[in-house]
């Protein structure tokens, strides 16, 4: 009858191959509070039913209004990046399995050695020896998605504009709750072969940038 209610529908999600569902609402279209409330109450009732385990909700940053109604259904927090964010909640009776966020941040340090056995190092204008006037090997943080060779060569042509052949890791060390007061970091020290010789130091983050006998 045209008077009946209308069933409400599940939110759309597909099921991961740990037992769980994944709801992407990067894909969908803009709904309003009330129709996520209602959606979100049947779909976790439904998923309960089913025995599923940890839900995902991908958010968009345009429907950010809609976080506080989840979390009050009992999601958390899990990460977030510039375009979403993402929520969990573990609906098994079973110990949660959700893994945490990304504990780990990768950085290199790189030891570029002439065959004069020069070392290249920098001074930076800003960070921990800011005004100290110390020189040190060219450093970074990898980028997502880049090996630790390729991010040790980038970032010393991105700081001294010099291109260098990857040689080998000489060590590598751990320093915890050393970014952000939580997070690891893990860092290796890669030696590179330089390929070109003149110095075109990054303006915007370098001081100046030489090569040293001091450090060999």
């Amino acid at each position: 009858m045209d008077g009946e209610a209308q069933p409400i529908a599940l939110l759309d999600g597909k099921e991961d191959r740990y037992g769980g569902v994944e709801v992407n609402l990067m894909e969908v279209e803009p709904m309003t509070a009330e129709d996520f409330n209602a959606k979100l109450d049947v779909s976790l009732k439904a998923w309960k039913d089913q025995g599923k385990k940890g839900i995902w909700i991908k958010l968009p940053c345009e429907l950010l209004s809609l976080v506080d109604i989840a979390i009050k259904k009992g999601f958390t927090y899990h990460h977030a990046e510039n375009e979403y964010v993402m929520l969990t909640s573990w609906i098994s009776d079973l110990p949660s399995t959700i893994p945490a966020n990304a504990s780990h941040r990768i950085g290199i340090g790189a030891l570029v050695l002439n065959k004069n056995r020069e070392v290249l190092v920098v001074q930076e204008i800003d960070g921990v020896f800011k005004g100290t006037g110390l020189w040190k090997l060219p450093t970074s943080v990898i980028q997502e998605g880049e090996g630790i060779w390729a991010g040790a060569v980038r970032e010393v042509k991105e700081e001294t504009g010099i291109e260098t052949r990857f040689v080998e890791v000489l060590a590598f060390g751990e320093s915890h709750q050393s970014f952000l007061e939580r997070k690891t970091d893990i860092y290796f020290l890669c030696e590179l072969e330089p390929s070109t010789f003149e110095i075109k130091k990054q303006d915007s983050e370098i001081l100046d940038a030489k090569v040293s006998n001091h450090f060999i």
